[in-house]
Order: structure tokens, then C-alpha cells, then sequence
């Protein structure tokens, strides 16, 4: 050993010591700092001094080389703290062996340190004095997130706990280099370790919705808001994805999972719903299981508004509506309000907390729908034919398997009126999409009936629908009502409204069809006069095709009895209309209905669907309530503060009839007040059959 080293001098003779140092030393920190930039996992090592000498090389040559090095440890790299930083490479090693020989030799002390660095709060500085200098520095994290990055291959099922650490740590709310270090760790672990895939998948979920307090804002950085945060989220979620393509399978139930509680705020789930469509952009594949799940949760919510609704719906009224302001788009964190807001939610009384609640609905269900109509709109708006006629398909299979089901649905449907209406080809879509299911006998009766109703109301109330579309329509409703009337009437004893549905739902659907489109049935209509010309007709010189006057009057006086079992409300304007335009006189048969007990050709137990009743007391005491048809018209005004915005222009609005509304004419008022009378006194409240 002796013999090589007295032989080096004769090779670099005796050149000044401090000439060959400085080059090395400005050529280390050159490179040292282009590599931390860059991220390059490939740091030097000799940039700084291990913090172990046993762990270097044993060598003679490199212990005179670290010796020799000795006198810059004076002058060793400081962070921005003033504290000692170890180099990546040996921060790397560190890992390496604090990983290797926690699964090989069940020694933990330092891999506990490294979980330790990822555990620790950024925001608490002494950190329990776990570490002498407060919580671990920027560039101490970092490294080691570098070290795991290099060893990623080796974070086993052993290693869980340290890998949640890692994926528990706060990183949203760091620098955007070391950000993009964690995105490659997410990437590269999901890839490496299959079994970690949906860990990480369920952590980048859970700050799609309401972030929770305090994200974003660590002590030392810039704050980071809330649509960053989003941003850097999505960044990780598509790294991962691309990188493994089955993902998107695993992600699908985990996004179904974590969509917000019914109990959680607008605010979580307005964020939650509009980062879904986000999603949609960069896994288009799942497009499908997304807006299904959103229209899913929007019917549910939909619903329990209509219920809460019901007590006091006319107390509150338009208040509960006006009271309601648009969710801002920024959702950024307000943590004195959101503290105002639980203080004053717990002070409340049943009855005010019932009404912030339904309130608290209302703003979710108008930001949801809002962020599904701007999803929808641009193949509507820019699109080919192909591309409209492929969207309203998927509207169309959510409405048949989601929408259409459903009892009470109040806004989630107008997805379709306002995009059927985009041209007349979707027109005649969804119109015949209805009619199709009140045809087909081997749909359950309550879609049957449902779907005449939305068949009705999207008629009747759709400003785009054509004339030529509503006399259509009602030609084919008329034809199918007069065949159900044939073949049920051989047996019918009086109505019945559970054994006749389909027909009573059918006539229901006729009645309001001519209440709002009466002109596009007359006589002119059919013969070409345009909507100017119609919306001057007098009603004295009003006529219609005999085939409709036809229909109404033989499906009416049959012993089906229509109107005894169709909505009263419906009923009486029909009356009045037709009366008035001299179609048909229907007011004797009225006075008839009354004293005509619907309990005589049927018994209570035979109701079966929560939508052809009222409430049972009603039916206990006796009237007729319980068995006729609910009059439920899917699209009535909708009134949501922020997204009504879509659906103007989309509207027929009533119009009065000339010489019907404002005439005083005490006879024809006299019975119309009477068709309108149900009280109970005129009804066998002891339950006799007898009128």
C-alpha cells in the first residue's frame, strides 16, 4: 500500500492543492444545482459530505479524498433556514437501506425516521421535537421523495404504512417542481405495485369535492386556491391513467363511492359533480358510468326536495327560490363563514333548519344540472346531426332507465325538454320515444303512465314542438285510447283506475294536450294556417275535424268514465274550453260524477302505485280522492335561480281564450264552481255502495 502512494507524485508532480480543488468544487455545485432543477435522479454524491463516513468506500485513495474534503464541511451546503442539507444521492442511499433492511432484516429504526418525514404536520413546527430543527425542509422532502422514487420497485406490501405516509403527506399545497415529483411517484408506484392503485386512486378522489380546510396553504409557500388545487388533482389522475389504461376500470366504483352524502354541503357536491365531468375529458371511456351517477344523485335529490316541499310549500313559496343564490364558481375556502354557518345551522328550530335544508337542496340540485347542461350543450350547439342524435341517446337511456321510473322527479328531465327541442329530428325523437312505451304492453303499467305523462307535458309545453308534431301526437294517442276503449269496456263495470290505467293516463295526456294546444287542433290548424293566423282566430268561428270530436266524446261517455278518474284540475279546464268552443258539453256528466262512488267497483287494497292516490285519511273518509289520477306534468315552469337560464324561450305560456276568462256569465260560473265542489258531505262516508 505504501509503494502506490509515494509512487503518485511522480506522476502530478506537486501541483498547488488549492488549484485542483476549486474546479471540482465549482463544477460539483454547477452541477448539483442543475440536477436539484431538473429533478434528475442522477445528484452526485460528492456534492456533500454522508453524514456516516462508514458508509463510504474503505479505500485508502478515497478516505485521503474525504479527509482532504474535510476542511469545506465549514463551508457545507445551507438551505434557506440555515440548516445542514445532506446531498440526493445519499439521501437516496439512506432510503435505500432504511427500506432493505426494514423488509429483510426487521430493522425499522430508520425506516420509521423516513415515515416520520412524510408524517410530520407542516404547519406544527416543533412536531413534538421529532426533528432538532422543526418539520423537515423543502429540499429534505424532496430528496426523499427522490429516494423513494428510485426504490419504488421495492415499497412491497410490508411497506404500506410508509407508502401511506407518503400519500397522507400534504403535497397540494407545495411548489409546482415538487408537485410534478409526486405525480411521477403516484405514477410510477400504481405501475410498479398494482396493489397500491386503488390507494392511490381513492386519495386523488377525495379532493374532488369540497377541499378540506387548510389544503393549500402551508407556512413558507405561496397559497395555493382551490381551482389549483383541482388542476393539480387532474394532472394526477390522468398521469396515473395513462400510465396504466385498465385504471379507469377501478376508478369507476371508487368515483361512485365517494360522491358526497345527501347530508353534505352544495358546495361539495357541485365541485364534486362539475370535477366528474373533468374526469369524463382524459377517460372518456367512463362517460357513461359518470353521467349516469351524477343523474343517479340528482334524481335522488330532486325527490326529497318535492317531499320537503309538501307541508309547507305554500308558506314559503317563491321565498324559498329567491333565497337561493347561485354557488360562485371560485370555490375557495371561507372558514369564518363555514364556521358562522354551523353555529347558526345548530341554533336553528326544526322547522327553520327544515327550510335551510331544503334550501341547501335546491342550491345543490341548480348547480349540478347547471354544470350537466354546459356538458351537454356544444354537440348541440356546433355539432353535426350525428353528434345531437348521439347525445340525446344518452340522455335518452338515462331518462328511460333512471328518470322515467322515478315518482316526483321535479328538474332532472329537463335535461331533455330543453335539448329535444335543439331541432325538429330530436323533436320527433322523444316524441316518439314516448309514444313507443305507452304502446308497448310489455312495459310495466306505472312506465306506461309515466311516459304519457311526459309525452303530454313535453306537447303541450314545448315552444319548439310544431303544430304538425301535436296533431300528430294526439291522432296517434286518440287511435291508441279508442282501441284500449273497445277492448275494455265489453267488461267493464265503472272505472277502475288500477285495472284501466294505461287508458286514464292516455285520456289524462289528451285533455291537457287540448288545453294548451287547442288552436294546432282546429280546422284551420289542419289546413295549413300558419301560428299568426291561429292566434286570431275568434272562438266563435272555431272548428275541429270531426275525428277528434269523435274521440274525446266516445272515450268520455263510455263506461270507462274518464273524467271521473282523470286530475279534477284537468278536468274542469277541459270543460270550460270545450264548452266554450263548442266542442263538447260536458258539465251533466260532471254533476253525474259527483254522486258516482269509485269504491263500489273496486276495493281499497287494490291500489298499489303511490302515484294514483292522495293520502289514506282521504280514502278512509270516504271520497273519491284516492282513486283518481295524480296530476303529475313533468314540466311545469322550472324555477332554479341559476340554471333557468337554458330552458328560455322553451315555453308555451297559457293564454286566456277570449270571452272565457273575463266573461260574467253567472250560469256557466254557477257550474263551473259546482264541477270544481268535492266535498266530502256528498259521499257514503260509511262505506255503503249505495249512491
Amino acid at each position: 500500500m505504501v509503494a502506490p502512494l509515494t509512487s503518485k507524485p511522480s506522476k502530478t508532480t506537486v501541483p498547488p492543492i488549492p488549484i485542483l480543488k476549486k474546479p471540482k468544487l465549482a463544477t460539483t455545485n454547477v452541477q448539483t444545482k442543475r440536477n436539484i432543477t431538473s429533478m434528475d435522479l442522477s445528484l452526485s454524491p460528492s456534492s456533500s459530505i454522508p453524514s456516516d463516513p462508514s458508509d463510504m468506500c474503505p479505500s485508502p485513495k478515497k478516505r485521503a479524498r474525504v479527509q482532504f474534503q474535510s476542511e469545506v464541511e465549514v463551508h457545507e451546503r445551507y438551505n434557506d433556514e440555515n440548516r445542514p442539507e445532506k446531498s440526493a444521492a445519499v439521501i437516496r442511499e439512506e432510503v435505500r437501506r432504511a427500506i432493505q433492511r426494514h423488509v429483510s432484516a426487521s430493522d425499522s429504526e430508520a425506516y420509521d425516521r423516513v415515515k416520520e418525514i412524510f408524517s410530520a404536520d407542516p404547519r406544527h413546527r416543533d412536531n413534538d421535537g421529532l426533528f432538532p430543527y422543526g418539520v423537515p425542509t423543502r429540499t429534505t422532502l424532496k430528496y426523499h421523495l427522490m429516494g423513494l422514487l428510485s426504490n419504488v420497485a421495492a415499497l412491497d406490501r410490508s411497506c404500506s404504512g410508509l407508502v401511506n405516509a407518503v400519500l397522507g403527506s400534504e403535497w397540494l399545497g407545495r411548489d409546482e417542481s415538487y408537485v410534478k415529483l409526486y405525480i411521477r411517484f403516484l405514477g410510477n408506484l400504481a405501475a410498479a405495485q398494482g396493489m397500491y392503485l386503488s390507494v392511490v386512486l381513492r386519495m386523488l378522489v377525495s379532493y374532488l369535492g369540497e377541499v378540506p380546510k387548510g389544503t393549500g396553504k402551508i407556512p413558507g409557500y405561496p397559497i395555493v386556491h382551490v381551482s389549483e388545487i383541482y388542476t393539480r388533482v387532474h394532472m394526477a389522475l390522468r398521469h396515473v391513467l395513462q400510465l396504466i389504461p385498465a385504471g379507469s376500470g377501478a376508478l369507476s366504483p371508487i368515483l361512485a363511492a365517494q360522491f358526497p352524502f345527501d347530508t353534505d354541503s352544495a358546495k361539495a357536491n357541485i365541485a364534486y359533480t362539475r370535477n366528474l365531468i373533468r374526469v369524463i375529458g382524459y377517460t372518456p371511456e367512463l362517460q357513461a358510468d359518470v353521467l349516469a351517477l351524477i343523474t343517479e344523485k340528482l334524481v335522488k335529490i330532486d325527490v326529497q326536495i318535492q317531499v320537503d316541499m309538501e307541508d309547507f310549500e305554500d308558506e314559503v313559496g317563491e321565498d324559498l327560490v329567491e333565497d337561493v343564490s347561485p354557488e360562485d364558481d371560485e370555490l375557495d375556502d371561507e372558514d369564518a363563514d363555514d364556521n358562522e354557518s354551523v353555529a347558526s345551522h345548530e341554533s336553528l328550530d326544526a322547522e327553520s333548519q327544515r327550510i335551510k335544508t331544503i334550501k341547501d337542496n335546491i342550491c345543490k340540485i341548480d348547480g349540478m344540472i347547471d354544470a350537466l347542461f354546459e356538458f351537454y350543450a356544444p354537440p348541440f350547439i356546433s355539432g353535426s346531426l350525428d353528434d345531437q342524435e348521439n347525445a340525446l341517446d344518452l340522455l335518452l337511456s338515462h331518462f328511460q332507465s333512471i328518470i322515467l321510473p322515478t315518482y316526483r322527479s321535479r328538474h332532472s328531465q329537463f335535461l331533455l325538454f330543453h335539448f329535444s327541442q335543439s331541432s325538429p329530428v330530436l323533436v320527433d325523437r322523444f316524441a316518439t320515444t314516448c309514444v313507443q312505451l305507452i304502446m308497448n304492453k310489455l312495459q310495466p303499467g306505472v312506465m306506461r303512465q309515466s311516459a304519457a305523462a311526459y309525452l303530454a307535458s313535453f306537447v303541450a309545453r314545448g315552444a319548439h314542438v310544431s303544430g304538425e308534431v301535436v296533431r300528430d301526437v294526439f291522432d296517434l294517442l286518440g287511435t291508441h285510447l279508442g282501441n284500449m276503449r273497445a277492448d275494455y269496456e265489453v267488461n267493464c263495470r265503472g272505472p277502475d283506475l288500477r285495472r284501466y290505467g294505461a287508458f286514464y293516463s292516455a285520456a289524462q295526456a289528451l285533455l291537457y294536450i287540448f288545453c294548451f294546444r287547442w288552436r294546432d287542433l282546429t280546422t284551420a290548424a289542419y289546413d295549413g294556417e300558419s301560428d299568426s293566423q291561429l292566434d286570431e282566430l275568434d272562438p266563435e268561428d272555431v272548428t275541429f275535424p270531426p275525428p277528434i270530436k269523435e274521440v274525446l266524446h266516445k272515450a268520455i261517455y263510455s263506461k270507462l268514465n274518464p273524467l271521473k278518474v282523470c286530475s279534477p284540475a284537468i278536468v274542469s279546464e277541459f270543460a270550460r274550453i270545450a264548452h266554450h268552443l263548442r266542442l263538447l258539453y260536458v258539465f251533466p256528466l260532471l254533476e253525474t260524477n259527483k254522486r258516482l262512488r269509485i269504491s263500489s267497483f273496486r276495493s281499497l287494497s287494490a291500489m298499489a302505485d303511490p302515484r294514483y292516490s292522495h293520502v289514506e285519511r282521504e280514502i278512509r273518509a270516504g271520497d273519491d280522492l284516492g282513486y283518481q289520477l295524480d296530476a303529475y306534468f313533468p314540466f311545469d315552469p322550472y324555477q332554479l335561480p341559476r340554471s333557468r337560464r337554458w330552458l328560455e324561450g322553451d315555453y308555451v305560456e297559457w293564454r286566456g281564450i277570449p270571452g272565457m276568462d273575463d266573461r260574467d256569465d253567472e250560469s256557466d260560473t254557477d257550474t263551473d264552481s259546482d264541477a270544481d265542489d268535492e266535498s266530502l258531505d256528498e259521499y257514503d262516508v260509511t262505506g255503503s255502495d249505495e249512491d
